[in-house]
């Protein structure tokens, strides 16, 4: 009987060993997790003859071509620069061309786009073609042919010619973005001025000789900037050319409204402490009730009591 109490006394021994054990674990697992999750095994170092894997996005050229609504086809003017509108898709960059040069470059907003462009005495042959984000090209618009009868030309035989490689150039907030034109044509000195868009004043800059000609500037927001140069050389002629900044980051607004925030008001009815008096509303009534029969009943006593004496 001794051995039978002493082996049974073992297996509980045993059995609460084990779940003591098993407790532990249990509670060592979730602080296990926790220390990995904390302390990363860092990356072993790239090993000698190693190579490095480079990510590129791809996708799809735009397939729908811009359409130039205005000027109309055959055209003539007097003045420049003049306005080229149409229809575009919505997030791409339309870059307008004239005679096979850039002249201008607008983002695409709600499918249609609007700027002025610079004209080349004589005919002029306008051609829109839209741009992803990769520098895809879509397929070229209608072409439009207009004349530019330049007063200017006739009296100094001369024009002038501003375009760049760059339709968009992108820089970080903070960071001096740099844009490099190219001048020709026209009497120097030339005297430039540069409209970046953002409220500042524009920069003048006075340039001697045609050529290369590198403007820069520093955005203080993220967004999305339409810049226009306009250059005139010293005899009064002049060209115009429009194109698109980038200050990375999210876009805020850059018509220098401040965005104002939409406040919420959200009402919560709390109904717990309306349920509570209602339940206890009886027990206080029964309460109130009570206590006042034992007033009664006590003075009641108290009167009969009186009454006995007398």
């Amino acid at each position: 009987m001794w051995a039978l109490q002493k082996i049974k006394h073992k297996r509980r021994g045993s059995w609460a060993a084990a779940f003591l054990l098993g407790c532990l674990l249990a509670l060592s697992t979730p602080f296990a997790a926790s220390a990995a999750s904390f302390n990363p095994i860092p990356p072993p170092p790239p090993a000698p003859g190693s190579y490095a894997l480079v990510a590129s996005k791809t996708q799809p050229a735009p397939t729908t071509a811009a359409t130039i609504s205005t000027p109309a086809n055959g055209s003539s003017f007097t003045d420049s620069p003049i306005t080229v509108s149409g229809l575009c898709t919505t997030g791409l960059l339309v870059e307008i061309y004239d005679n096979g040069v850039l002249v201008g470059a607008i983002d695409c907003t709600s499918g249609s786009f609007s700027l002025q462009v610079s004209l080349f005495t004589g005919q002029n042959d306008l051609v829109a073609t839209q741009y992803d984000d990769l520098g895809q090209a879509s397929p070229d618009s209608n072409k439009v042919s207009v004349t530019y009868n330049n007063a200017n030309f006739s009296a100094f035989g001369t024009l002038i010619t501003l375009t760049s490689n760059y339709a968009r150039r992108a820089a970080d907030p903070g960071q001096t973005l740099t844009w490099p034109l190219q001048l020709s044509g026209g009497t120097g000195p030339y005297a430039f001025s540069i409209n970046w868009g953002d409220g500042t004043k524009p920069d003048l800059k006075s340039q001697p000789l045609a050529g290369e000609v590198d403007i820069s500037h520093v955005y203080d927001q993220a967004g999305i900037y339409h810049v226009t140069v306009t250059v005139t050389d010293v005899n009064g002629v002049s060209a115009f050319i429009q194109l698109v900044a980038v200050a990375n980051g999210k876009p805020v607004n850059t018509n220098g409204s401040a965005n104002k925030a939409k406040v919420i008001t959200i009402t919560k009815v709390v109904w717990w402490p309306c349920i509570v008096c209602i339940v206890l509303l009886p027990l206080a009534y029964w309460l109130g009730r009570r206590s006042e029969l034992v007033s009664l009943h006590k003075k009641l006593e108290k009167d009969m009591a009186n009454y006995k004496e007398l």
